[in-house]
């Protein structure tokens, strides 16, 4: 299990890394400042505390889930499949400023996350709710993208 727990950690702040190489001069330029946003857009803060959290439980989800799920190759596809679209994300709004783009990106990750949830849920059981920040936060983050591509 801690095997499991160090490579999916690696992986999955590895991605935050990825991703914050594009976000973190992206939150203070001068596009993403002059843009409107959601009234309900939480402080920049909140985004790190929040992805720090989805990923460790995640980490935790999927160190819990390769033992227990049969089929590897549909698990991995899906894992891989979210974390290319997690990473693309922040190249594609912010870096290339394609909000629509991103829309349909944080979408498919959205559903993604979701159908992993609801498919996994038998073999995962109680552990599902790990995945479950992860699925709140994405509903979050897609209804602020929407409102800066409804607004701008």
């Amino acid at each position: 299990m801690i095997y499991r727990l160090i490579i999916f950690l690696v992986l999955n702040f590895g991605a935050l890394a990825l991703g914050g190489i594009f976000t973190s001069k992206g939150v203070s330029s001068i596009w993403y400042t002059s843009i409107a946003k959601a009234p309900w857009t939480p402080p920049g803060w909140v985004f790190g505390a929040a992805w720090t959290l989805i990923m460790i439980c995640f980490t935790v989800y999927m160190a819990y889930a390769w033992p227990l799920i049969e089929n590897k190759k549909l698990l991995l596809g899906l894992y891989v499949t979210q974390w290319i679209l997690n990473v693309g994300w922040n190249p594609i709004f912010f870096y290339y400023h394609q909000v629509f783009a991103g829309l349909l990106t944080i979408s498919a990750l959205t559903a993604l996350v979701g159908l992993m949830l609801f498919f996994y849920w038998t073999d995962m059981k109680l552990a599902s709710i790990l995945i479950v920040p992860y699925l709140i936060w994405l509903i979050i983050a897609t209804s602020l993208n929407y409102f800066i591509y409804l607004k701008n």
